[in-house]
């Protein structure tokens, strides 16, 4: 059973994770590849991720530079990140995509951490999923008699453990990408 707590754990960290990298595109005050990344391109009628076409670097605080391997893909780049919603007009120069990124208004700022803390709250609540789901398994193996009563309050002590841990780790996250979007 110490499986079940241990399945729990890395199902929590792959929540953690996937906060993280949908965090990561968020856009702060500077630019940022992970702003780009996760884009997909119809490239020859095939949707492609942008990393699989294109060098992307930042040159400068508020500028992406995308750098197709195929110059003739850089229209098709420029689409995906007009149909994209940056809010950012990409602008061609010699079939390199340029991305100058406005600074952002307070307005916008408050929004963007709305929206990050209902990601945040998102995940806190697959942690509470996943632990009712290994509480669930605790239980019907008691039931079962394959479970003693102290082990199975042993490892509930655990889950919760565990859970505030993690739920801490989330706020760690959390505040530190808020703190990033509110410095001017």
């Amino acid at each position: 059973m110490s499986d079940a707590v241990k399945d729990a754990e890395a199902k929590m960290n792959k929540a953690i994770e996937a906060l993280r990298k949908n965090l990561a595109g968020v856009r702060t005050g500077r630019a940022s590849p992970a702003l780009v990344d996760h884009l997909l391109v119809e490239y020859y009628g095939a949707p492609t991720p942008l990393q699989q076409l294109a060098g992307i670097s930042v040159p400068e605080s508020r500028t992406i530079k995308i750098t197709p391997y195929d110059k003739t893909a850089a229209g098709d780049i420029e689409k995906a990140l007009l149909k994209s919603n940056l809010g950012v007009t990409p602008k061609m120069e010699a079939g390199v995509v340029i991305l100058n990124l406005p600074s952002l208004t307070e307005e916008r700022r408050k929004e963007l951490v709305k929206m990050i803390k209902k990601e945040a709250e998102e995940s806190k609540v697959a942690l509470r999923n996943v632990r009712r789901e290994a509480m669930d398994l605790l239980k019907a193996a008691k039931e079962k008699k394959e479970l003693s009563e102290d082990l199975h309050k042993s490892k509930e002590e655990e889950l919760e453990k565990l859970i505030t841990h993690k739920s801490l780790e989330i706020d760690k996250v959390l505040a530190g990408k808020e703190k990033d979007i509110m410095e001017v």
